[in-house]
């Protein structure tokens, strides 16, 4: 099967959806598939990277950290008709997103869509934030979901909620798996030699983008409260982004900036090495659609302890591999914090064994042994559809899918300065 890949971030970028991308690439060519991905250009990107193209772009749009790609040239476009996709997966619904919408419909195969985020919690990045943009933002994305032949929701959460939105075409639940084998083989010790951390600690970790979405501040005051009253305690925090400044700040006007470690961004074997190095992770963002650093914690033997959020309800199991805390303040995180750390030997063992039980669940084999089986269903019914297809037939499927596109834009647009729109969509 051949599979073109669509998306407005990709390696080197340190987030989800690179990751995501990365790892179902990787999957399906080892089992003999052809993929090939397009994406904006990053700096320090791989020079001619074997089954990727490059699309201009402008880099850290509003300091966000992330690409805006550019008007794709006709290279792309002959590119792709050279490659000849059996299907188009998008992972984003702009930019690239709309390309990907046209591509699918020149070429006449299905279109596939994984709704990674929950748009609304980033619209701080961009001039003018306010509520209509992000009921637009919102809408934008559930009228691009219903132009596409499927919608992959990573988590049953995501699922339910935009199904709640309006999403009316096919919903499957494929979360980005997770390398269980690489992250179970790392070197803990390693890494806090490394990073000078104290040997004997109790390490509170945490991994991922350093962004105000993820509620960083709030869980460092949640943090804070627990390490105070326990001179044991470590933090490693791996990751960079624009909150890793007021974190900092924050230990030092409680005096215990020298308990607080960043490393940076990670990847390879360091990466894993850094979750070995953990007691136990915290995870308190609420904006995530499946948090796949939670999984990557478990597949190392790290319980999590995380607020009860889509993504994290459906890997963390209360008392069993780590702590899901309903109650969303800080002294009931800090409280779970100090439970996981009071758990003797066997007991802490146990939850070890069941947060690498967990892992399992989540292996990239099965979750792209799932998706590859949504993609031969499309790509079969495409290819009864499209057997007698002609170039009138793909014309008029091109116009066609360019009046949807327009379509869901107007009404995303009048949507969002509806007074009476907002009710729960965005909750």
């Amino acid at each position: 099967m051949k599979i073109l890949m669509m998306t407005n971030t990709y390696l080197p970028h340190v987030g989800g959806v690179a990751r995501s991308v990365q790892r179902f690439t990787d999957a399906y060519r080892a089992r003999g598939h052809e993929v090939l991905v397009i994406a904006p250009t990053f700096a320090d990107a791989q020079e001619d990277e074997p089954g990727v193209m490059r699309v201009k772009a402008i880099e850290d749009v509003f300091s966000s950290g992330f690409s805006m790609a550019l008007p794709v040239p006709a290279r792309v476009r002959e590119a792709v008709e050279d490659f000849g996709p059996d299907i188009v997966h998008s992972h984003h619904p702009i930019l690239l997103g709309d390309t990907a919408l046209r591509l699918a419909a020149t070429h006449d195969v299905p279109i596939v869509f994984t709704h990674h985020t929950m748009y609304e919690h980033y619209t701080h990045y961009y001039p003018g934030d306010s509520e209509p943009l992000r009921r637009f933002v919102s809408r934008i994305a559930t009228g691009y979901a219903n132009l596409c032949d499927m919608v992959f929701a990573p988590s049953e959460s995501v699922a339910h909620t935009i199904r709640g939105r309006g999403v009316t075409a096919p919903i499957e639940v494929v979360p980005t798996g997770v390398d269980v084998a690489a992250f179970a083989d790392g070197d803990g010790r390693r890494a806090r030699r490394r990073w000078g951390v104290p040997e004997n600690a109790f390490v509170v970790g945490h991994l991922g983008r350093l962004a105000p979405e993820k509620n960083l501040d709030w869980m460092a005051g949640a943090i804070l409260r627990f390490a105070a009253a326990r001179p044991d305690i470590h933090v490693l925090i791996a990751g960079k982004g624009p909150s890793m400044d007021p974190v900092r700040a924050r230990f030092q006007r409680e005096g215990l900036d020298e308990r607080l470690t960043f490393t940076g961004s990670l990847s390879g074997q360091d990466l894993v090495d850094a979750y070995h190095a953990m007691d136990v992770f915290a995870f308190a963002s609420k904006s995530e659609t499946q948090g796949m650093v939670v999984t990557e914690a478990m597949a190392a033997g790290v319980p999590v302890v995380g607020l009860d959020a889509p993504g994290v309800r459906e890997v963390v199991i209360d008392r069993q591999n780590g702590r899901l805390v309903t109650d969303e303040t800080q002294d009931a995180f800090s409280e779970a914090l100090t439970w996981v750390a009071d758990r003797q030997a066997p007991e802490a063992e146990a939850l070890r064994r069941a947060a690498r039980e967990t892992a399992e669940r989540f292996s990239i084999d099965a979750t792209a042994d799932r998706a590859l089986g949504h993609y031969r269903a499309l790509a079969g019914s495409a290819d009864r559809r499209s057997a007698d297809a002609d170039s009138w037939s793909q014309l008029m499927r091109r116009l066609e899918t360019e009046w949807a596109m327009l379509t869901a834009a107007a009404e995303a647009m009048g949507a969002a300065f509806t007074d009476e729109e907002m009710g729960a969509d965005l909750r």
